[in-house]
């Protein structure tokens, strides 16, 4: 059985095909190299090298904020490896360390580790921006689950970083982190 289509219906087919390509390209996301000639130039190791202070929040996939803390961090290099030391005050008093081992490779790339970090974080930066993408194991209500971060930081000036992370788990949004910086 042969299919045959009209003229009509094949530039119908066609237009579908384009749509749905301009659509699925559509949801590709941005890209660390979007930002490459944004300014300030990112580098991790001048900017997370002493002391600093972030105030954060956790919104539900509804906007709904559900956790605020407080972190104060110290960052300490050595070439291209550093340390970022995390301590964690949330406002129901809970309080949590994480302690970041970075490494700094070539083209802008960073690995990061961390005890709750499963395997290594994968980072990229350009111009003014850092993707960081990783997994996270997190306490939730007795258990542990392994949640994925897309983790987005700009610089906005030589004291100010914002960050946003959306956590997922197995492709299903459960919500998002955002997070000011600031250099002591």
């Amino acid at each position: 059985m042969t299919i045959r289509f009209i003229p009509s219906a094949r530039r119908l087919l066609l237009a579908g095909a384009a749509a749905l390509a301009f659509t699925l390209a559509g949801c590709a996301g941005p890209q660390v190299q979007d930002y490459a000639r944004e300014t300030p130039q990112l580098d991790l190791r001048e900017y997370f090298n002493g002391d600093l202070v972030a105030h954060g929040l956790f919104t539900d996939r509804s906007g709904a904020v559900k956790r605020r803390f407080t972190v104060k961090m110290k960052g300490t290099w050595q070439g291209d490896q550093g340390v970022l030391e995390e301590d964690f005050l949330y406002s129901d008093g809970q309080t949590e360390r994480r302690v970041w081992r970075l490494q700094r490779g070539a083209d802008g790339r960073y690995i990061g580790r961390a005890d709750d970090v499963v395997g290594e974080a994968q980072g990229e930066a350009a111009g003014n921006a850092l993707r960081w993408r990783y997994t996270l194991r997190l306490k939730v209500d007795g258990s542990t689950w392994d949640v994925q971060f897309d983790d987005w930081m700009f610089q906005m000036d030589r004291q100010v970083m914002l960050n946003r992370a959306a956590m997922s788990k197995f492709g299903i949004h459960l919500g998002d982190v955002t997070l000011s910086f600031q250099k002591l």
